[in-house]
């Protein structure tokens, strides 16, 4: 019996083995081919001007070009394109982390027959497409005089944003309400509650909102082309749909050169953020 139940111990221990080495390996063969693209764009930004489309294609370029990156980020005034994106995504960012709390604190925590009817209109926003109000829009800002300025892609980021508030409201309700009644005990109000007890709690998905919010302003594209015209109000992803033609034709080496110092910051946020990101997708629910 002692030698049967060793061996039954034995075999759940190798097919548990043969499972994670399973899962393992899967999930490498996913994070190679997830990885082809970045070093397929490191490869082809430190290629000669004539070395892009050479078949077989080389992945490893002999040698390696790295005056690529000086020549494309020296060609236009990208140090502009790159202040004016940090304008526009921090200012943007600053409006989501007021805004989207503060209204996700109201559907949370207070009362009211009209609460829930005007949470459903809020989430229904999510459902129209960007697409369908586009034109109106850009009508009113044209009319406030706003076309060829930043402030249609930085106001309506005070507003609040359906998804934001609906992500701060789900992390709201997981505190419990015991916390608020103490709070009121003690002689603490409603916006006392807000910027005491449950902000300082909230951190997690704050930072949920402003990576999000970051990465979705930093690569806009579609607003920047609908209300920027200016050469000197231009953003980087605009800059770079304009990079294609300047000399002619293509530059490929130069283009992928240029969009990998454009999408270092993202990285780089995720990278350092991420633990508070995961956490506060986790506990939000917003998940899959």
């Amino acid at each position: 019996l002692f030698v049967a139940g060793r061996r039954l111990i034995q075999s759940k221990r190798r097919r548990k083995l043969f499972g994670d080495l399973l899962a393992y390996a899967v999930l490498l063969l996913l994070s190679v081919v997830i990885l082809i693209p970045p070093l397929w764009m490191l490869s082809t930004a430190l290629k000669a001007d004539g070395d892009v489309f050479l078949y077989p294609p080389k992945w490893i370029p002999v040698p390696p070009h790295f005056e690529n990156f000086r020549r494309g980020l020296t060609f236009r005034p990208f140090g502009r394109y790159f202040l004016n994106t940090a304008i526009i995504t921090s200012l943007a960012v600053l409006g989501q982390l007021i805004s989207s709390p503060l209204v996700a604190y109201g559907f949370a925590r207070l009362r009211s027959r009209f609460r829930d009817p005007l949470f459903i209109l809020v989430l229904s926003t999510m459902m129209l497409p960007s697409q369908v109000t586009m034109i109106p829009v850009f009508v009113l800002f044209r009319l406030l005089g706003w076309v060829d300025t930043f402030k249609p892609l930085i106001v309506p980021n005070y507003f609040g944003s359906a998804f934001f508030i609906f992500l701060m409201r789900q992390f709201f309700m997981t505190i419990t309400p015991e916390l608020d009644d103490a709070a009121n005990i003690d002689g603490c109000g409603y916006f006392g509650i807000f910027t005491r007890i449950l902000l300082p709690l909230a951190k997690p998905a704050l930072a949920t909102v402003a990576i999000f919010s970051f990465m979705w302003n930093w690569n806009d594209f579609m607003g920047p082309l609908i209300y920027l015209s200016s050469e000197s109000k231009l953003t980087l992803t605009l800059a770079l749909s304009r990079f294609t033609g300047q000399y002619g034709q293509t530059a490929w080496n130069l283009l992928m050169a240029v969009s990998l110092v454009t999408v270092t910051p993202c990285v780089l946020l995720f990278f350092f953020a991420q633990r508070y990101f995961i956490q506060g997708i986790v506990i939000t629910g917003v998940k899959g």
